[in-house]
């Protein structure tokens, strides 16, 4: 019976002395490239875009299709997918900038509030081929509301800023919008 409580003490022991020779190192803290303030300075690059974008609802040409449609009388979960022509001017036929692809739903149960997820996505100039990525709510029937830009890629790298946008209800229907975009964002230079 004397040797349980020795074989318990021993094993105990070892197990104690075994932690504390353990590094305590785990994987995360091992491949971390956590960025240390400098005396650098941080020096950002301001950026303004002025375009705007073009939703065709219904027909052939349509740019936006339904997902989801809900049965609720408030269209509360209503979902869409978008791949918008971008243009210089309000004109459907002035020069191209770009595409708009994403979705948006109704988010809110009472409202025209909806959640938006846009990458604006640059097809001509200097910024071809940078994109812009767009996440927040977006309350359609308020003019000069914003939505947050929250990244970017290419010329837009780690892009942060805010786009202020406004339907231009005196040349929209109800099967065709167009949308003013202003977008004020910062990017780090290189």
């Amino acid at each position: 019976m004397a040797a349980a409580p020795f074989q318990f003490y021993v094993l105990l022991s070892l197990s104690l002395l075994s932690t504390h020779f353990t590094p305590i190192h785990g994987l995360f803290s091992e491949q971390s490239n956590i960025m240390l303030p400098t005396d650098q300075p941080r020096t950002e690059k301001s950026i303004h875009l002025h375009f705007f974008s073009h939703e065709i609802i219904h027909g052939d040409n349509a740019t936006v299709i339904p997902i989801i449609i809900p049965t609720t009388p408030s269209g509360f979960g209503a979902t869409y997918m978008q791949d918008n022509p971008l243009t210089e001017e309000k004109e459907i036929t002035s020069t191209p900038v770009g595409r708009a692809q994403g979705l948006y739903g109704l988010a809110s149960l009472h409202g025209s509030g909806m959640v938006t997820l846009v990458n604006f996505v640059f097809t001509e100039g200097d910024y071809k081929g940078s994109t812009l990525s767009i996440l927040g709510r977006n309350d359609i029937f308020e003019n000069g509301r914003e939505l947050p830009i929250v990244g970017g890629t290419g010329a837009f790298k780690f892009a942060k800023g805010i786009d202020t946008l406004r339907t231009l209800w005196d040349i929209s229907t109800t099967a065709y919008h167009v949308v003013e975009h202003n977008l004020r964002f910062t990017v780090k230079n290189d």
